[in-house]
């Protein structure tokens, strides 16, 4: 085990450096510059801007001067937002992002893993052609025609719930959030969840447990639904972190003051700082739950050896 987490680290490490590279250097060809989306400064003003912060230098030089902060947990201070670092913009704003994402995968698991079970144990009837079309309705309809029309519905019409707003995380303002976040992995859990039981439960080993005698519900619960999960296992580790991370669409439709929505308004503002830190913070996510996941795989199978 311990030299397959060093083996994974050896090869994240390089990763995240590609990533961080790559991003660096496309944030800095983008067209226009954080300091000409305001009112335009004269000459002087601006070059001492640049200076100081350090975009007098040659472009290899800046990288190699983050590369090196960013090793010493420095993401520099932010070119838009006065007297704040990146970290402190992080800090301030991760909360509502970890709220929404964190209730919506917990929800669609456990509802997108029962319905799965259901039309697994139903198959070919109307309970499977019921949740399966649901399934597909979920996958199909995306989050900016899902969120305004729960607006439009619970909002607007019948008033039983706030349009937008994160009232320092009151549960009437997480509910629409959370159902626009939960849908589509509803949606797709289930249908995975579905594929894994039908194969399963076709199996030799299960044959030979309802040949023993022993109760459906033990069946399905201890012994099919173990192996069937696998393939989900290995789904929700990069689904897991995009939620975590909040939603670009939905927190700037619920006007959610999460990590999604200050990515979106960074980027427009060309705050490379804030940018880069949020990319980092992405990418090391995603490898952490994917190297969560496949530990988590090899202790629901033990065919599998963590070598």
């Amino acid at each position: 085990m311990l030299g397959y987490l060093l083996r994974r680290l050896a090869v994240a490490i390089p990763t995240l450096f590609v990533v961080v590279t790559v991003a660096f250097f496309m944030m800095r060809a983008a067209p226009g510059s954080p300091f000409d989306l305001d009112r335009k400064l004269p000459p002087e003003i601006k070059k001492n801007v640049e200076a100081k912060f350090g975009f007098n230098k040659p472009l290899v030089v800046q990288y190699g001067d983050y590369v090196v902060g960013v090793l010493h947990g420095d993401f520099g201070p932010s070119l838009k937002y006065r007297d704040k670092t990146v970290l402190q913009i992080m800090k301030e704003n991760y909360r509502p992002s970890l709220t929404i994402g964190l209730s919506a995968i917990i929800i669609a698991i456990f509802v997108g893993v029962n319905l799965g079970i259901i039309a697994a144990l139903r198959q070919n009837g109307p309970a499977d052609y019921t949740t399966m079309a649901i399934a597909i309705v979920g996958i199909c309809i995306p989050s900016f025609v899902t969120a305004p029309l729960l607006q439009l519905l619970f909002a607007s019409k019948l008033g039983w719930l706030p349009t937008a707003g994160w009232d320092d995380g009151a549960v009437p303002n997480l509910i629409m959030p959370v159902a626009v976040l939960a849908l589509p992995q509803i949606a797709i859990i289930s249908r995975l969840t579905r594929a894994g039981m039908i194969e399963v439960l076709r199996s030799n080993y299960v044959r030979t447990a309802r040949a023993k005698g022993l109760p459906e519900y033990r069946i399905v619960f201890r012994h099919a639904l173990r192996a069937a999960i696998l393939p989900l296992i290995s789904y929700l580790g990069p689904a897991f972190a995009g939620l975590l991370t909040g939603s670009l669409i939905v927190e700037r439709i619920f006007n959610l003051p999460g990590l999604g929505k200050f990515f979106v308004t960074s980027a427009l503002q060309r705050d490379y700082t804030v940018v880069m830190g949020m990319v980092i913070f992405f990418a090391t996510l995603i490898l952490v739950l994917n190297l969560l996941a496949d530990v988590l795989y090899a202790v629901l199978d033990p065919r599998v050896r963590l070598a």
